[in-house]
Order: structure tokens, then C-alpha cells, then sequence
């Protein structure tokens, strides 16, 4: 059998296996964690968003799009439900992979779901598959991956949803191959599309999600694909990454599911900018250092956190998520880094673009060594009379390690969901609909 069989039959098993009641917990609060993000981001875009349905559809079809109390189609639903899932910078990730899987996995499920009437075992199920199939193949090609110039929750995220889709519409072995390997030619998404004023970002994460649901048609209709899309000079490994860690993706049954590698945010800014900010949140709350008493802020951080992270010139929204200046810069003035200190008018504030000029960023290759088992940064305040205060965070807060309690995870979906317009008691039936997922599913829908 070949790397592509391989992988499929071991995710095919999977998708068929009785799934374990804590993945089936830790599914549920991917999808709640999801659709907080994805509310309060539906209200972000939400004229362009608005502008964009009505390009595609008249709002008379059946899927919902999430935080627009509007039905489309299920391919417009996929799609914008991605993008509004991925804009504010607050959706799941997995730090072994460099990607955010749920954003395309869930907005490729959702409709899918709604359309076909299936039930809500079937969809964790198709979450839980189409993580591991994005995570996996994520953690064996990464960080050549990224080094490419390639965003894996674009990439990857194209397959994990087409493979969601295929197992929650249980596909036959041969069928969910040839949606594997659809998604895999179809799979896209560059990082250039997320520097400077892009508003690209998120429409990587959207169409990875709508591509996922196009290519597992593609194989419900009966098209094939190749042998071994993974294998070879011409295969999606060595497009990809090079090739080298083909054994990551296949010999792994015995760990922990893929799902149960993901963090939660809880900072709405690029994960490599939290653990700077989470060390100037403790030297604020240690020290009650203040904007005025900072001389210069240095972050001494791992490489891969510095390139397209360490700009001080903010563009927008989107350049101020990416920036680990600005964040530090907010956390700092502000006691946090939540949604609002990345809209628009906070982030013109000369009081905080002062700031920001102050924080400076420096690799360590002895940090860069711990990566990915560890993400640490280093922050060194020096105040204005001289003081050095210094705080290190080697994996913040979200992650397996440092996790989110349950009661700070269903805050953060009310926050979000509040943000994006849903009213107390709205969001509570939400968070009861998704703890009892396999016998709410069907009245799911009418509450997004």
C-alpha cells in the first residue's frame, strides 16, 4: 500500500470507530469555541459580508450563514462562514502544525450537515476525522511548509474539511481516497495574503473550507484521482515541504487524537504574538507598569515568531493582529488583548502607536530550539528610571498544557457571541444545543 492508502484507511477507521466520550467533549468544545469566533466575526465583515451573499445567492436557499440570519447556498454558507470563522483571530490552532483547523473543518460541516439532514453523532464524527486528517498532515510537513511561503490553514485545512465532509456522509474507503486527493490538488493558501492591509486572511480559511466540500463532490459524482497523491517529485509532500517527515503521518495510532492538540485562544491576535503578550500581562499585574513608565519593551522570541510578526507600522485590523509590537502595546495599556483592542479606532490611537515604536523584537536560537514542544518568549520592560523587569511564558494560555478551564471557555464564547449580537438567553440555549449535540442538532441551525 502506498503513504496515500495508508493514511486513508487509517482515517477511514477512525471515522467509523466509536469515538472515546472525552474526544467527543473535547469535539464539543471545538464547535462551541468555533461558533463564538464565528459569530462575533460575522459581525467584523459583516456590509462585505452581506455584499459577498448577495453576489452569490438571493438569500433563498437553505444553509445557514452563521451571524446573518440568512439562508444561502451551501457552498456560499462554507465559504463565508470560513471567513467571518478566521477574521478576528481568536479560532482553535494546533501549535505542532501551524494551522487552525476548525474554522475550515466546521464551516465545511455545518451546511453539509444542514443540507443533508445528518445527525449530530455523524457530525462529530466528521469533526473529529477531519481534524486529525488537517492536524496530521499539518505536523509532517510543517515547518518547510511555512518556510514555503504556504498557509496551512488554507492547505491543510482544504483537505481536513473534505475528509470531515466524506466521513460525516460516510463515504466508501475508495470514495474518501479520491476526496482526499481532489482536496489535495486543489488544496491553496499563501501567506503573502496575510501581511500589511490584506483583508486575505481569512478568505484563505474560507475557501479552504468551501474547496474541501467541492472536491468531496467530486467524488461523490464518481471522479477518481491518482494513485498516490502524497508520494513522489510531484506529490503533495515534496510540493509541500519536501518530503521529510512522511513518517508523521502514518504509525500513530497509538497517541492521543489529533483534536485533543488544540489550543483555544485567548488573545484575538496571531498565537505567535501571546506569549509576549500573556508576559507583559504578568509584568502589568506584578509591577503596575504603566505606557508612561516605559523606556523600551524587548521580545526575545523563537524565529518563526519574528518574520511578518515584528512590524511596528499598522496598516488595519488585520496588520494589527499580526503584529507582536501592537499587541504588547495593548495588552500593556489596556489589561488585555480581547476583540475590541483590535478594532479600528483603537488601533489609531497615538498613545498606543507610541508605544508600539518602543517594543523591539530579537530571535533566539536557543529559543527557536524548543519550538514546537515549547513557544517562548522572552519580555524585558526597562522603565524610564532604569528598572529591567523581566518575564518569560514558554507556552501560553490555551494550550493542552496551560488549558482553558471550561468556565473560561464557555466566557469566551459568550463574549463573543454577545459581541456579535446574540441576546443572554440565545447564547445559552447555544451552549445547550452544543453539549447535547447528538439530540439538538436539528434545532441547531435556527439559533446561528
Amino acid at each position: 500500500m502506498s503513504t496515500t492508502d495508508d493514511f486513508i484507511k487509517y482515517l477511514y477507521d477512525l471515522g467509523q470507530s466509536e469515538i472515546s466520550d472525552n474526544t467527543v467533549k473535547q469535539a464539543k468544545r471545538c464547535l462551541l469555541d468555533y461558533l463564538g469566533v464565528t459569530i462575533a466575526g460575522s459581525k467584523m465583515i459583516n456590509t462585505k459580508g452581506e455584499g459577498l451573499l448577495s453576489l452569490f445567492e438571493d438569500g433563498s436557499l437553505g444553509e445557514s450563514a452563521i451571524g446573518f440570519d440568512r439562508k444561502t447556498s451551501t457552498l456560499s454558507a462554507a465559504l463565508i462562514n470560513g471567513m467571518s470563522g478566521h477574521v478576528a483571530e481568536l479560532d482553535d490552532g494546533v501549535r505542532f502544525g501551524g494551522l487552525h483547523p476548525g474554522v475550515p473543518v466546521i464551516s465545511a460541516l455545518l451546511p453539509i450537515a444542514e443540507k443533508e439532514r445528518i445527525d449530530g453523532k455523524r457530525l462529530i464524527a466528521g469533526i473529529v476525522t477531519g481534524y486529525e486528517a488537517a492536524i496530521r498532515l499539518s505536523v509532517a510537513i510543517q515547518p518547510a511548509h511555512k518556510k514555503l511561503g504556504f498557509h496551512a490553514t488554507g492547505t491543510c485545512g482544504t483537505i481536513g474539511a473534505a475528509i470531515g465532509v466524506a466521513t460525516a456522509l460516510n463515504y466508501p474507503l475508495e470514495m474518501m481516497k479520491n476526496a482526499f486527493s481532489a482536496a489535495a490538488t486543489s488544496a491553496s493558501g499563501i501567506l503573502k495574503a496575510t501581511g500589511g492591509s490584506s483583508e486575505l486572511k481569512p478568505y484563505n480559511a474560507g475557501q479552504a473550507a468551501l474547496n474541501g466540500i467541492v472536491a468531496s463532490f467530486v467524488a461523490r459524482a464518481g471522479f477518481s484521482g491518482p494513485v498516490d497523491v502524497l508520494d513522489g517529485d510531484k506529490g503533495l509532500l515534496a510540493i509541500f515541504s519536501h518530503g521529510e517527515n512522511i513518517s508523521k503521518l502514518i504509525g500513530f495510532s497509538s497517541v492521543p487524537l489529533a483534536i485533543e492538540m488544540t489550543y483555544f485562544k485567548p488573545y484575538s491576535a496571531c498565537r505567535h504574538s501571546h506569549p509576549a503578550i500573556e508576559a507583559v500581562l504578568k509584568l502589568r499585574n506584578l509591577h503596575g507598569v504603566r505606557a508612561e513608565d516605559i523606556q523600551s519593551i524587548e521580545v526575545t522570541t523563537y524565529d518563526l515568531a519574528i518574520e511578518g510578526h515584528d512590524h511596528k507600522e499598522i496598516a488595519g485590523v488585520t496588520s494589527a493582529k499580526m503584529s507582536t509590537p501592537y499587541g504588547v502595546a495593548i495588552a500593556l495599556i489596556d489589561g488585555k488583548a480581547d476583540i475590541g483592542q483590535f478594532a479600528s479606532e483603537r488601533i489609531n490611537d497615538p498613545a498606543v502607536l507610541s508605544l508600539v515604536k518602543k517594543v523591539n523584537m530579537m530571535p533566539d536560537h536557543s529559543l527557536s530550539q524548543l519550538v514546537p514542544q515549547k513557544r517562548p518568549a522572552i519580555v524585558e520592560v526597562i522603565t524610564v528610571d532604569n528598572r529591567r523587569l523581566t518575564e518569560q511564558v514558554d507556552l501560553p494560555k490555551g494550550e493542552p498544557e496551560n488549558p482553558i478551564s471550561e468556565g473560561e471557555l464557555k466566557g469566551k464564547f459568550l463574549a463573543l457571541a454577545r459581541y456579535g449580537g446574540k441576546t443572554q438567553q440565545e447564547c445559552s440555549q447555544l451552549i445547550e444545543h452544543v453539549e447535547n449535540l447528538e439530540d439538538k442538532l436539528d434545532t441547531l441551525y435556527k439559533l446561528l
